[in-house]
């Protein structure tokens, strides 16, 4: 009898290691610390540490920075588990148990790699255990990177803990379950968030008591929310706007595998804002007057700028004509609609010719331009045609409810700008009204109507919003698993609950935030 039951905990341990990772995160389950095998290691389980020695990084000297800045946070994660750190090698030494972090067409991988499932697909990547070795390999260099910081994960780190302060648990002997982890191309396929200016924590105060708009960020505060970013397996990043913008940031940006783009009235990544508060006009020769009528050089060279600063660096690039602060470009007061549709639509083309013709050739550029305000009903209307190979970006109401969304796709890709931070009318800057239940459904009908190109969410610094932020990064990268199963937003509340707060507490929690969102919305 106990033989027959020992064969029956035997076999039920054997499925659940060979299908950890199988399914996407569904918000079911637990996903941090869920790879550690802390009892007695079984067949394929690999040993990553154990006291002061353990497991070697690999990573070619060919593979992209964005993979190299992966392996710097994975040995550093390790460290903080485990207490030891893997060093990162170039060539396996074949003495230690090897991490290697490898982009497919690279370098050689195991027969076990799915490659005709990763090959041509956008970020998709496997994790796979093989004897004495564990293989994270992605179909491009995000995926490969994303595959280090699912491993993270899972292993115990907590994505958001620069701003939960979560610890993850210790462990001697950090020893990692057999793994074949698959994770297809995400929903959405340009996802990020938008850090506004509107932000009360690393900025000072002005006389007035509002955050001060003039001067620099420390680069660590960027680099926090590029860690954040990418752990969230998200590709895309806006900075602040309103600042003294070093090329180092979106550098960095780029370095670590994200795209770097920018708020709608930032065209061609150019800082209108910072025009004459910068000096950039002077800089560029291109005068400090906004006017595409009367100083159209001058923009050209503005804009120009702005394009040439970024050439060599994954951008996409803001396309529209609107003012320096965010405000409606200021036409005559005398012109016609007709004629003001007419000046639109050949900046905009005009916008998307220089930046072609100023980038490598081999480089095919990336353009958004957002519905914001009065253009959304000007190009419902037809007013105006915009290029086709420009992404349109649909918006929300600044309070999480979108205001439209496309009806047919015509030729062109579509995406959408998110708020959850937005000091304006409603004044949420501080705290987090927009509910689960909200975020569920508006991102239902985005995933419905196919608005799945391009998606910037505003989560300003990002503090306060930290549950819906990560809500939706997971719809963003798997959208039918999340959504498609009844009461998403109650089960991310339950899951969320569970995850930061334990089993014990789970049910208090949930019941807090149920009745947190259930005041709000009365």
């Amino acid at each position: 009898m106990k033989n027959r039951i020992l064969i029956a905990v035997v076999c039920l341990l054997s499925v659940t290691i060979l299908s950890v990772g199988a399914a996407a995160q569904d918000w079911s389950q637990a996903v941090r610390g869920t790879w550690i095998q802390d009892g007695a290691l079984g067949e394929g389980d690999t040993v990553l540490a154990d006291r002061n020695a353990g497991c070697e990084i690999v990573v070619s000297e060919k593979e992209h920075s964005a993979v190299r800045q992966a392996a710097t946070f994975l040995a550093g994660d390790i460290e903080k588990i485990s207490s030891y750190k893997p060093p990162i090698v170039s060539t396996p030494s074949g003495q230690r148990v090897a991490i290697h972090l490898v982009t497919l067409g690279s370098d050689e991988i195991p027969k076990q790699i799915t490659q005709d499932k990763l090959r041509n697909q956008w970020e998709a990547h496997q994790i796979l255990t093989t004897q004495n070795a564990v293989w994270l390999v992605g179909a491009n260099e995000r995926g490969t990177a994303f595959a280090a910081y699912t491993l993270s994960e899972r292993l115990g780190i907590d994505p958001l803990y620069l701003w939960t302060g979560y610890t993850p648990e210790k462990h001697s002997r950090l020893a990692l379950k057999k793994t074949d982890y698959f994770a297809n191309s995400p929903t959405i396929k340009y996802r990020g968030f938008f850090h506004d200016d509107e932000d009360i924590l690393p900025r000072p105060f002005e006389y007035s008591g509002y955050p001060l708009r003039i001067g620099d960020v420390p680069t660590e505060w960027y680099q926090r929310f590029f860690e954040t970013a990418l752990r969230l397996r998200l590709n895309m990043v806006a900075p602040y706007t309103r600042a003294h913008r070093r090329f180092e940031v979106q550098k960095i940006a780029s370095d670590w595998g994200l795209f770097y783009t920018s708020h709608h009235y930032d065209i061609l990544l150019s800082n209108p804002f910072g025009i004459e508060r910068f000096g950039l006009g002077k800089a560029r020769n291109a005068g400090t007057t906004w006017d595409w009528l009367t100083n159209r050089e001058g923009m050209l060279n503005y804009w120009r700028g702005g394009v040439l600063e970024n050439r060599d660096i994954n951008a996409i690039y803001p396309v529209g004509l609107r003012g320096t602060d965010d405000r409606s470009y200021t036409f005559p007061k005398d012109m016609s609609e007709a004629d003001k549709s007419k000046i639109f639509q050949g900046a905009l083309e005009t916008q998307v010719r220089m930046t072609k013709e100023l980038l490598p050739k081999d480089k095919q550029p990336i353009f958004h331009f957002t519905l914001y305000t009065e253009m959304l009903k000007k190009y419902q209307e037809g007013s105006f045609d915009v290029p086709s190979d420009v992404i349109i970006v649909w918006t929300d109401n600044n309070d999480g409810e979108m205001r439209a969304l496309p009806q047919s796709l015509g030729k062109w890709k579509h995406g959408v700008y998110y708020h959850l931070a937005y000091l304006g009318n409603t004044v949420k800057q501080v705290t987090h009204t927009i509910t689960p239940q909200r975020v569920a459904s508006e991102f239902k009908k985005i995933v419905d109507a196919k608005a799945t190109e391009y998606m910037l969410v505003n989560v300003s610094e990002v503090r306060e919003y930290i549950m819906e932020a990560r809500m939706i990064a997971d719809i963003s990268w798997n959208a039918p698993t999340v959504l498609n199963q009844p009461d998403a937003a109650q089960r991310y509340i339950d899951w969320w609950s569970r995850e930061y707060f334990g089993a014990n507490a789970a049910s208090d929690a949930a019941q807090s935030y149920t009745n947190y969102y259930g005041l709000i919305n009365t």
